[in-house]
């Protein structure tokens, strides 16, 4: 009951609102708290509070919140010390003149794999791609739609990204297994994007040179994103290395005087502030579910759920559905993956799914849903800053290829993952 009040009281804000982007969540969450307050009159009201106090202050709600933090701080550090800007006059140098369509997808993906953020990227990349797909009189929607899809791309396998973060703290799985087991769900299909955009059909004359030459502090400005990158596949913990990549950062423009001491720390209080809603959402998310849990919420799912999973495909594709509905609704992944998370937790272990294989299944299918939902932060920002070329968020999405070959690719690693003859776990 307390997710069905949490998608009524949303969907109902959306309607007076008349725009899903300007619904606060953390009110919706508030709503389904109180109805989560208001349930079990066996239980006295203090019991709840306390088991709501409990979950919203669990330790993997709290790391959770840590590393949104670091995240906030390390993205706005890159900003201020022009690591941004400079990532993408780099990228934008490597597009073949011939094909700007399929260079941009790479670019964008090569960024947001680099920021960890696929909102951000967008804000960077395509004004810059309507530009560009003006100038060489390419497909504009095809343009911005092979720019956001790239940036869902790197978002989803970024080790920054709050959708990785939150999938591998929900599933107890390491950054680096979940990023292996992501590639192998979603390198083909970001191939067959590449390929439809290399077609002819889909190809662009020249790019215009009107960039600005590379210099050695734009490549110095890059290299806490290479650390990350490195660093990360190494499997480093994630909050040593968003802790070093800010203090590169923050180093790297103090010393080429981009930024003074003031304005760093100026910089990291407001990146850490930018995540308020997040770090609300989270711990309302982690109160809901510990109550719904003390409830009895969880087990009736659970053992509704048991009587149509039969094994761990069907297990999964419920992973899957809880995951897609959920993120359909609030229109936001981050929460999607937060809310949908001990959930799937618990039915991944009832099957013997492993945590890293939930944790791929979660963020997956949430970029999917973000992706093909044109009322969602991704595709609103991408038509907010086209809206004077004429392009509408419908517009963006028949561009928009690589969240339908995701799809397909999601399916088929569900379809045809062998599963094993263990038993599945009596809860």
């Amino acid at each position: 009951m307390p997710f069905a009040v949490l998608a009524v009281v949303y969907l109902l804000f959306s309607l007076v609102m008349g725009s899903l982007s300007k619904v606060p969540m953390t009110t919706a969450f508030i709503a389904a708290s109180a109805a989560a307050l208001l349930m079990n009159r066996k239980a006295s009201l203090t019991d709840k509070t306390e088991t709501f106090a409990r979950g919203m202050g669990s330790q993997d709600i709290m790391i959770m919140c840590l590393v949104f933090i670091l995240a906030g701080t390390f993205t706005a550090s890159a900003k201020a010390a022009g690591g941004v800007d400079a990532a993408v006059n780099i990228t934008l140098h490597l597009i073949p003149t011939e094909y700007l369509i399929a260079g941009l997808f790479g670019v964008s993906a090569l960024i947001s794999l680099a920021v960890g953020t696929s909102c951000g990227t967008i804000a960077a990349i395509v004004p810059i791609a309507a530009s560009l797909a003006q100038a060489v009189h390419a497909d504009l929607p095809l343009a911005v739609g092979a720019a956001v899809g790239g940036a869902m791309f790197g978002d989803n396998l970024s080790i920054i990204s709050d959708t990785t973060i939150a999938a591998t703290r929900t599933q107890g799985a390491s950054m680096r297994d979940k990023m292996i087991g992501n590639l192998k769900i979603v390198v083909i299909p970001a191939l067959a994007c590449l390929v439809l955009y290399l077609l002819p059909a889909f190809s662009a004359g020249t790019i215009p040179p009107e960039l600005a030459p590379i210099g050695m502090d734009d490549i110095l400005k890059t290299m806490p994103y290479i650390l990350l990158l490195i660093l990360g596949t190494l499997g480093i913990n994630v909050m040593v290395l968003l802790l070093a990549g800010t203090v590169l950062n923050t180093a790297i423009g103090i010393s080429l005087d981009i930024v003074d001491g003031a304005a760093a720390l100026t910089s990291l209080g407001q990146g850490a502030i930018s995540m308020a809603e997040t770090l609300i959402v989270a711990l309302l998310a982690g109160g809901l579910l510990a109550l719904t849990r003390f409830n009895g919420g969880i087990d009736f799912l659970l053992e509704h759920a048991s009587r149509w999973v039969k094994g761990q495909r069907s297990c999964e594709a419920a992973l899957c559905f809880l995951a897609g509905a959920i993120n359909l609704f609030t229109a936001n992944n981050t929460v999607a993956i937060i809310t949908a998370g001990p959930v799937a937790k618990e039915m991944a272990q009832c099957q013997h799914i492993t945590p890293q294989r939930a944790a791929c299944l979660l963020d997956t299918t949430s970029c999917i849903v973000q992706g093909m939902i044109p009322y969602g932060a991704q595709i609103l920002i991408a038509a907010s800053l086209t809206a004077s070329l004429g392009l509408s968020p419908i517009d963006i999405i028949t561009g928009l290829f690589y969240p339908p070959l995701m799809a397909l690719g999601l399916a088929a690693s569900i379809l045809l993952k062998r599963q094993t003859d263990t038993a599945p776990v009596v809860r």
